[in-house]
């Protein structure tokens, strides 16, 4: 359930803190996401009927494809993952099979669920270890009864009750002394002997088989541990760690795992998110033999998974009908329509993002809350390196990705990465032993820098 309900509005202003331009695609995300938010929402009888409106994104790479899913996915906390479709074969042949997507998706939604569920038992679980890790540091006096005790006369059985009712509050005075200790952080360089489970290490072995066995390795290994008990060796740490490992060790022990599991197939099912990259590469072409046979066989066995299917995961079943699907490609040779035609039908919803800009670029550097200018800028800084940009450099930053675009191959903002690497080189690899500093880069220095690698087309086709 989205828990915020962000309107359509909210939702494209979220994403425009980290992607510029591209409102056509934003748009029909938000829409996207509220109706799933809808959909949550009506009776339930015909929320089991409305089925998500998939979408196509068609553009060249490093305009924002991948980003826009990548951030929808963070502003509804959903299971998400990026997988290309090219990485699939027809069932049948070497290589993955499609169902594998959403085993993969259910691993990811699972290690969320229990990220979170971790983090609400970490406190109990924090209390816990600390008295482990007192009793470790006092072990605690066994009480001892001797026959020769119980076959005493009355006074001299309350005397030694009286003696060991002073030993355990001295005891209890010491062990609260070691816990103040332990909270102030005077007792980090002391070591402890810890009894820690071995983590079971075997052959990795890849199995190439039929449909739903991919995961068959991990079920062995479940199988062998239940057969097998795990070894458990002493390890000597310091307090911190100590602590660090009681503290994991306690708060998977507080788990649910039964719950995890539900709540994590359950989000799968009703708020993940599947990125199928480079959808385009699938499309077969104009031949009838060799690997084009292949690709609209994979088309063939993505149209189940994505019209709404039950998968078998080693969780158990899951239904795939309210899973939303953004499929993205450069379609540069083909185009959406020669996708088979049952599958152009799940996927209703086609934007075209447009190709970058200078102008574009100059928004990119500056103007996102992870825009590259402040990331280096910050990095810098970790040196003791004031390091700034004027206006001027900025443009002529934009200006030589605009040309570099031009002259070679398009490859949009991931441009802009190998120009800022070339031209703060010599200060990333000097930056620890400069005596100056305060840098800033101004258009000159764009200019001395890279002019010389732009005239050579053939040196910037390697270098840019």
């Amino acid at each position: 359930m989205i828990s915020k309900g962000l309107t359509p509005r909210e939702i494209v202003e979220k994403l425009d803190r980290h992607i510029i331009g591209q409102s056509d695609a934003k748009r029909a995300v938000a829409i996207a996401l509220r109706n799933r938010w809808r959909r949550q929402n009506v009776p339930t009888d015909l929320a089991d009927e409305i089925s998500p409106k998939n979408i196509i994104m068609i553009g060249p790479t490093g305009v924002g494809k991948t980003e826009i899913a990548r951030r929808l996915a963070k502003l509804d906390n959903s299971p998400f993952l990026k997988i290309e479709a090219s990485k699939f074969t027809e069932v049948g042949y070497v290589g993955r099979d499609v169902e594998s997507m959403i085993r993969d998706l259910v691993e990811l939604s699972l290690n969320m669920v229990k990220s979170d569920e971790q983090e609400n038992v970490r406190t109990k679980a924090a209390e816990i270890a600390e008295e482990k890790l007192l009793d470790l540091l006092l072990p605690p006096r066994p009480k001892e009864k001797m026959v020769s005790d119980m076959l005493n006369n009355a006074e001299e059985a309350d005397e030694k009750d009286q003696r060991d009712e002073d030993q355990a509050q001295k005891t209890d005075a010491t062990r609260e002394k070691l816990r103040h200790l332990l909270k102030e952080n005077k007792l980090d360089n002391r070591l402890v002997d810890l009894e820690v489970t071995e983590t079971r290490s075997g052959p990795m072995i890849e199995i190439f088989s039929a449909a739903g066995m991919e995961d068959m390795g991990l079920n062995v290994k479940d199988m062998l541990g239940s057969v097998f008990p795990q070894k458990k060796k002493i390890k000597t740490v310091k307090v911190p760690e100590a602590l660090e490992i009681l503290e994991e060790e306690e708060a998977q022990k507080l788990i649910d795992m039964d719950k995890v599991t539900k709540t994590a197939l359950d989000r799968v099912e009703q708020s993940g998110i599947i990125f199928l990259d480079e959808i385009d590469k699938i499309v077969g072409g104009d031949t009838s033999h060799g690997p084009d046979v292949s690709r609209e066989g994979v088309q063939r066995d993505l149209l189940p998974i994505v019209e709404g299917s039950n998968v078998n995961t080693r969780y158990g079943m899951v239904k795939t009908d309210h899973i939303l699907f953004i499929a993205a490609g450069a379609f540069s040779s083909s185009r959406p329509s020669d996708l088979i035609p049952e599958l152009q039908g799940r996927f209703p919803i086609r934007v075209e993002l447009d190709s970058l800009g200078k102008e574009d670029f100059i928004r990119i550097l500056t103007e996102p809350n992870n825009a590259l200018v402040k990331q280096y800028t910050e990095m810098m800084a970790t040196e003791g390196l004031k390091l700034s940009f004027t206006e001027e450099a900025i443009a002529s930053i934009a200006e030589v990705a605009t040309v570099v675009n031009e002259r070679t191959e398009n490859i949009g903002a991931r441009r802009l990465y190998t120009i800022m690497e070339t031209l703060l080189d010599e200060i990333s690899f000097e930056a620890p032993d400069m005596q100056e500093k305060e840098i800033i880069i101004n258009a000159q220095c764009v200019e001395e820098k890279l002019n010389e690698i732009i005239e050579d087309e053939d040196l910037s086709r390697y270098i840019l």
